[in-house]
C-alpha cells in the first residue's frame, strides 16, 4: 500500500483576510494527530458564495449556499486513508458565528473538521449518525483551539 500524504489549498474568496500558514499547521495536525490519517490526497477551497452555490446546485441538487461541500474520491471510505476535496464558503462561516455569537475563525475550522469527517465516512442524515458526528466535530475543534489561537486564522475585511 503506497501512502500519499498530499494537501492542496486554495483561496478563492474575499470575504475573509485567511492566514494559509496557520490554516495549513491545522490542517495537518487534524489529519496526523487528531485523526490519525495514515495516507490522503486532500484539497481544501475557501470559496465566495456563488461558487458554493453553483455547486450545491449542481452536484447536490439543493439550491441556494451552504456552509461546507466534500466530494470523496475514495474507491470506499475509511478513517485512515482519504482522498478528496472539501469546500468552505467563509461568508457562511462569518454569518454563522453572528448567529451563534461565536467567531468566523472557529466556525470555518468547524466546517473543515466536518467535511474531512465525512470523507472518512461519518454521516449526518439521520439522528444518530449526526449525533455521533457531531461529538467528534465538538471534540476536534476543541483539541484544535487549544493547541492553537484560531483568531490568529485572520481578520474580517471590511
Amino acid at each position: 500500500m503506497r501512502t500519499t500524504r498530499e494537501l492542496t489549498l486554495r483561496n478563492r474568496q474575499g470575504a475573509c483576510a485567511v492566514n494559509l500558514r496557520l490554516l495549513r499547521k491545522i490542517i495537518l495536525v487534524l489529519l496526523n494527530e487528531l485523526m490519525a490519517v495514515k495516507s490522503f490526497e486532500l484539497g481544501v477551497c475557501l470559496v465566495e458564495t456563488d461558487e458554493i452555490t453553483r455547486l450545491n446546485e449542481r452536484f447536490l441538487h439543493h439550491g441556494g449556499s451552504t456552509d461546507v461541500i466534500t466530494f470523496n474520491y475514495a474507491p470506499r471510505r475509511g478513517k485512515k486513508m482519504i482522498h478528496g476535496d472539501v469546500f468552505i464558503c467563509t461568508s457562511e462561516a462569518v454569518e454563522q458565528a453572528q448567529r451563534f455569537r461565536g467567531t468566523w475563525e472557529t466556525e470555518l475550522v468547524r466546517y473543515l473538521v466536518h467535511g474531512i469527517l465525512h470523507l472518512q465516512g461519518y454521516d449526518d442524515l439521520k439522528p444518530p449518525a449526526r449525533k455521533k458526528m457531531r461529538r467528534e466535530e465538538d471534540r476536534c475543534v476543541r483539541e484544535l483551539g487549544g493547541r492553537f489561537a484560531l483568531l490568529r486564522l485572520g481578520k474580517r475585511i471590511e
